[in-house]
């Protein structure tokens, strides 16, 4: 294969299990809607990597003339949507709006840093001395962090949903080397980066993808102030207020005495 038509073929891959998500799950649609045309402006930032940290060859050479791309446009815009639904899909769990009360917490003060986390720590980072993929996987990790200290009940959606966007990047990276044999040498900065290629895929690569997905899988839910419930469940549990009236009218029935 001609090495000019690697990229968009690769990233337009992206987009076949997003499209079989979107008729398989209709539930989760309007998520990975949303969710992909925000992660698609991310597309934007490909002249912070191009040629620092690779330089593929793209659609009209437009990555060596301007630093942007049309791939990088696709592949935000499937990894966003795909990234943000895959551990609901798995597990079978829906989302529910959050309690008022919880809401309320004083860990909540901090949920606009945390949502800002990414780009703060990305924007510090960056004009150190190395390659920007660096700060770039330090920021998704800081924004997951960020995220399982604002919200606790995302902590394990946040590892799993990690470890689950890693396996299937992996297939990805791994279906490149074995249908482009020599393209990530003639395209990544590999002299730049760590010298680790687990099965050949770059180990930034690897980092990236666990990273990406323990930052976007919440990321919806921290956003829209929602928690997670079985698919099965009907209705949201009972609020932290009402628990504390019904115990009280069953011990009021308990403590009941007929006269004799």
């Amino acid at each position: 294969m001609d090495f000019r038509y690697v990229w968009i073929v690769w990233s337009g891959a992206f987009l076949l299990p997003w499209f079989v998500l979107w008729l398989l799950a209709p539930a989760v649609r309007s998520v990975m809607w949303r969710a992909s045309l925000a992660t698609m402006m991310f597309g934007l930032t490909e002249p912070l990597f191009v040629p620092e940290y690779w330089n593929p060859p793209s659609l009209l050479d437009l990555a060596q003339r301007t630093g942007f791309d049309i791939e990088s446009l696709v592949f935000s815009f499937a990894i966003g949507g795909t990234g943000t639904v895959l551990y609901d899909v798995f597990t079978r769990r829906r989302m529910a709006p959050l309690p008022v009360r919880e809401r309320e917490r004083s860990r909540h003060r901090w949920h606009r840093a945390a949502l800002s986390a990414p780009v703060l720590v990305f924007l510090a980072l960056y004009g150190l001395p190395w390659n920007p993929i660096y700060p770039a996987v330090v920021a998704l990790a800081a924004g997951a962090i960020a995220t399982a200290f604002c919200r606790p009940d995302l902590a394990r959606k946040t590892v799993v949903g990690g470890f689950i966007f890693l396996g299937y990047y992996a297939a990805f990276m791994l279906a490149l080397v074995g249908f482009a044999p020599g393209y990530i040498e003639s395209v990544w900065n590999l002299p730049q980066l760590i010298s680790v290629r687990p099965l050949g895929i770059p180990l930034e690569e690897l980092v990236f993808g666990f990273t990406f997905g323990m930052y976007w899988t919440s990321v919806y839910e921290h956003l829209a102030w929602r928690g997670l419930q079985h698919a099965g469940s009907a209705r949201v549990p009972a609020t932290s207020e009402a628990q504390p009236r019904r115990r009280a009218e069953e011990g009021r029935v308990r403590d009941f005495r007929p006269d004799r």
